[in-house]
């Protein structure tokens, strides 16, 4: 199997370190710009597109979120599957027309949410199928530390602050809008509130509130840059009590604490070969498609065309 990566930053090395797991004889070549010259040259660096002896089984976008369409053209130029990292982009412009290519060609292709592959938003999918009970409220929570997310980088010059870049808590945080539609459905109304007035003083949006508004009932979503202890949590009110997801320690329990669901030894970092494997799987024609580009493409609909700046 050759596979090629487009960027090598974190969250591409991540992908690297789950393919070697899965797939140990896969040749990988990478295609990117300045940094990490010296660990690309051992994966097999390219320059250009086309430069490979063999072409690719398929393509792996993680360079920067506004450079996705263009690489998912030049891709689709070549006819090579996609898995590319969320979000598909950070404005609208272009995506109607590449997810149609994509849809008209035929071309395997998915957009890497790996939350989904958390064993409690599993879990909790399939017991939200089967629960009898009204679901009256849903409010979903993500705060962290910005500033500690990439240790020994200037947290104001990386993406996440940039928003020509495509950065912003909103979209860096693209899961909670994933996952939380991936439950729950595609909401009827959306309401939303951007601002970056907090101490971290960047220019992309550090602070995101919006509502989901579904047939019986409203989903509140909160997210930031700026929180010093990380939380990251769903919780649903239904008739029957508080039900609170845990996503940092994979763990849903009630309102008296009873723990419904427990999974100590799963890490963030397993998501990554789940996906992936998931993903190999569809090119296998083992796995039925989930999260194309066309099915993405509602949910960032969400995220920006409702989003309004209140900088």
């Amino acid at each position: 199997m050759t596979v090629l990566i487009i960027g090598l930053g974190s969250i591409a090395k991540k992908h690297i370190a789950a393919l070697k797991s899965l797939r140990p004889e896969s040749s990988i070549l990478i295609l990117r710009s300045g940094r990490n010259q010296d660990e690309a040259e051992k994966l097999g660096k390219l320059t250009g597109w086309d430069e490979w002896e063999k072409k690719p089984d398929f393509a792996i976008i993680s360079n920067p979120t506004n450079q996705h369409v263009q690489t998912l053209q030049q891709l689709a130029d070549r006819g090579i599957p996609v898995m590319v990292e969320k979000p598909l982009s950070n404005s609208l412009e272009g995506l109607s027309d590449i997810t149609a290519r994509y849809r008209h060609s035929g071309l395997m292709n998915y957009v890497a949410c790996n939350m989904r592959f958390l064993p409690v938003i599993r879990f909790l999918k399939n017991w939200l199928l089967t629960s009898e009970y009204r679901i009256n409220e849903v409010n979903v929570y993500c705060g962290s530390y910005l500033p500690e997310w990439r240790p020994g980088q200037d947290f104001r010059t990386v993406y996440s602050s940039r928003p020509e870049l495509g950065g912003g808590v909103h979209l860096d945080l693209f899961h909670e809008f994933d996952y939380t539609c991936w439950l729950f459905g595609i909401p009827d109304e959306v309401k939303s509130l951007l601002g970056n007035k907090s101490s971290l003083q960047i220019s992309a949006p550090d602070y995101a509130n919006y509502q989901l508004i579904y047939p019986g009932f409203v989903a509140q979503m909160t997210l930031n840059y700026y929180r010093r202890d990380p939380k990251r949590t769903i919780e649903i009110v239904m008739e029957s009590g508080t039900f609170t997801v845990d996503l940092l320690n994979n763990r849903l329990t009630d309102n008296t604490g009873n723990v419904i669901y427990s999974n100590d030894e799963f890490r963030i970092i397993h998501t990554y070969t789940e996906q992936l494997s998931y993903f190999i799987g569809m090119l296998e024609g083992r796995n039925p498609p989930m999260n194309t580009l066309d099915e993405s493409l509602q949910i960032l609909q969400i995220t920006l065309h409702h989003g309004k700046a209140n900088g």
